[in-house]
């Protein structure tokens, strides 16, 4: 096997002097790189959300994010200002110098003592996660059945309805919602199967197909920067960190203040698909997965809608499972804080409205894409649709926030319960799959059922 150096020199050594073109000469890509790294740096200032046009500034976001998690943001805030007005004044050279000092600034903060998120347990890894809860043990799920297949199929299905329904209504509250549509019991638009949420599901089922239950956090980072061409918030300074050599965990934490946000809290129902009835099993995929871009309470996030989606194979009563799986999650984290409020808020009232208004002002401080009121809004839903499709996408959608990464993930409960979903959402969905990912532009529902329960075949 020749050495680096000697494959250099083969190229070096035998390359022939060309004169080229004055065309040739031009560097028109470099132009291009250039204008995408313009837009790229002005979209973190202000941009909208492409399904629902919905206003969006994350590197503001980025900084109320480190606050939430207890850094003193008062010189990331005069910052902030100062990046605004040149965004205003079109300065984008000031614009990106101001961007990269933040990022810098980031790594940079300091902890604000006494601050409340120090109260609680930070999670770091999964052997510490088992020592804070006791499992169930593991059910049997017969993977071999036509009712299996099913579940697995209408808990795809349900996903993308989900997503394809929240899509269009992602960012806003649900007062501003109310006032535009009124209630909104059906598509607002024609829906569409693309979603970034489910890229990132590929790619751990693209490495959960080669490596199964022995899957590594590392395995799956591969295969983000593999099959995924861009991400935002959280995934996409993940993917710098990777494709820097940076892998998990450290991929998800390190200068990365939307690590708490909802980006891992999205994906955690292909976990559980793929450990249908063994929720220590889904938990662990889960942590696995989250770590790859988040960290901590982001990780928690994805662990609860994970061990949610394995239970639903194994349990009908929606609200068991919420129940239960609230207290699979360590009772001194901050996450489970916010979803046991969410709970005992439910007991308390006859409507899911009363419930979210009591909640709603909790997040002030918590941007729309973070995981705690998505979180919460999962738990009004579930626990007042009560197993109905119908209600449980209205009631998740009517409360705003990130809807699309909330529906798609509780939906996927009710199709593995159900194994029915009206004809209405299904119908203008069809059986294509259409994504940006790499490889897979275009599959199916039974293909990606298919190859959900094959590679669960595979390794158990």
């Amino acid at each position: 096997m020749k050495k680096a150096w000697q494959l250099e020199y083969d190229v070096f050594s035998k390359a022939k002097p060309v004169i080229l073109s004055e065309e040739e000469q031009t560097w028109d890509a470099a132009n291009e790189f250039e204008r995408l790294a313009d837009i790229k740096y002005l979209m973190k200032w202000n941009s909208n959300v492409p399904g629902s046009g919905a206003p969006e500034k994350v590197i503001v976001g980025a900084v109320q994010s480190m606050e939430n998690m207890g850094y003193d943001v008062s010189e990331a805030e005069k910052m902030i200002h100062e990046g605004l007005k040149a965004y205003q004044d079109k300065d984008l050279l000031s614009v990106i110098r101001i961007t990269n000092e933040l990022w810098n600034l980031f790594g940079k903060l300091e902890k604000i003592e006494g601050h409340k998120y120090f109260k609680y347990q930070v999670y770091d890894n999964f052997n510490q996660y088992k020592l804070a809860v006791t499992f169930p043990k593991k059910r049997f799920v017969d993977i071999e059945s036509k009712d299996f297949f099913k579940s697995t199929y209408m808990g795809w299905l349900a996903q993308f309805v989900g997503g394809a329904f929240g899509t269009a209504m992602e960012g806003y509250t649900h007062d501003n919602l109310l006032k535009t549509f009124g209630e909104i019991r059906d598509y607002i638009r024609k829906p569409n199967t693309y979603n970034d949420d489910v890229t990132y599901e590929i790619a751990f089922l693209e490495a959960f197909s080669k490596k199964g239950y022995n899957v590594t956090s590392k395995d799956i980072a591969l295969e983000w920067v593999a099959l995924v061409p861009f991400g935002w918030s959280a995934e996409e300074i993940a993917l710098k960190n990777i494709e820097a050599g940076i892998f998990p965990p450290e991929s998800g934490y390190f200068n990365n203040p939307y690590r708490e946000w909802i980006g891992a809290q999205m994906r955690g129902a292909i976990c559980g698909m793929v450990a249908p009835g063994d929720l220590e099993t889904a938990a662990e995929l889960a942590f696995k997965d989250g770590v790859v871009s988040h960290h901590n309470n982001g990780v928690l996030g994805e662990v609860f809608n994970a061990i949610m989606v394995s239970m639903a194979y194994v349990e009908n009563d929606v609200r068991r499972i919420v129940s239960e799986c609230i207290e699979l999650i360590p009772n001194d984290s901050e996450y489970y804080s916010i979803i046991k409020k969410a709970y005992e808020v439910c007991l308390k009232h006859d409507n899911w409205l009363h419930a979210w208004k009591e909640l709603e002002g909790d997040f002030k401080e918590y941007n729309w894409i973070h995981a705690y009121p998505n979180a919460a809004a999962e738990v009004v839903a579930l626990w007042f649709g009560n197993g109905d499709f119908n209600e449980t996408l209205y009631i998740v959608g009517m409360i705003g926030y990130d809807v699309d990464c909330n529906a798609a993930q509780i939906m996927t409960i009710i199709g593995v319960i159900d194994k029915e979903i009206p004809s209405k959402w299904t119908d203008p969905i069809g059986e294509k799959i259409n994504t940006y990912c790499r490889k897979y532009k275009e599959t199916s529902f039974t293909e990606l059922t298919n190859w959900t329960i094959d590679s669960i075949k595979k390794f158990r």
